[in-house]
């Protein structure tokens, strides 16, 4: 943060918001485009959601200590992208009561380990990082250029995040992370928060 686990995609047909005002235009991901009538095409977000539990091939989500993920735990996460804007938004149940968990999407899906969700998404790839992960250059990983979703819960184990970012996802990216603690922001520890406890797979 199973005895089961739960994976809700959202894949409906896209939505036309006519006369929509436009997100920042220094958007460098992929935004979308103009219909003949010139409205603004906007995709159903996707929604990925799961009760941790132990490892299994087909589990969606995943506990890897259940001393910090306790049985029935549980997230719900969705992702909306509207014009040249993407918001993000983690909710989570069954959590230690009052505690900080770092959190932040990844490239890969979950699997057996929690190194399996290979690193952080990144807008701008920090061209370091490939030769020599993970990447810890605070002009790469920071909050503006990944999704960080540290979240606080309260005293009965629930709590909420939200990043927004002026840009849109140039491939999709494949998991939600949780981490043992809040993530750092100083260079060479930057993006860095922990153990990973448990991985929720989005598929899109």
């Amino acid at each position: 943060m199973r005895r089961t686990a739960g994976l809700v995609v959202v894949t409906a047909a896209l939505l036309t918001a006519t006369g929509c005002g436009g997100g920042n235009s220094d958007s460098s991901g992929s935004t979308p485009e103009n219909s003949a009538s010139g409205a603004l095409e906007a995709t159903q977000p996707t929604v990925a959601e799961g009760t941790f539990a132990p490892y299994s091939p087909s589990a969606t989500a995943i506990a890897y200590d259940p001393k910090l993920i306790p049985s029935g735990a549980s997230a719900h996460l969705t992702i909306a992208e509207i014009v040249d804007t993407t918001t993000v938004t983690l909710d989570v149940r069954g959590l230690l009561p009052n505690r900080t968990y770092g959190a932040h999407l990844h490239t890969m899906p979950c699997g057996p380990t929690g190194k399996a969700a290979g690193p952080h998404y990144q807008h701008r790839p920090d061209p370091a990082a490939a030769a020599s992960p993970p990447s810890v250059d605070q002009l790469y990983a920071n909050p503006q250029n990944e999704v960080w979703l540290d979240v606080t819960t309260d005293s009965q184990g629930t709590g909420t995040s939200k990043s927004t970012q002026q840009w849109r996802f140039a491939t999709k990216p494949k998991s939600l992370v949780i981490h043992a603690k809040k993530t750092e922001t100083a260079d060479g520890e930057a993006g860095m928060a922990g153990d990973r406890l448990a991985c929720l797979t989005v598929q899109s």
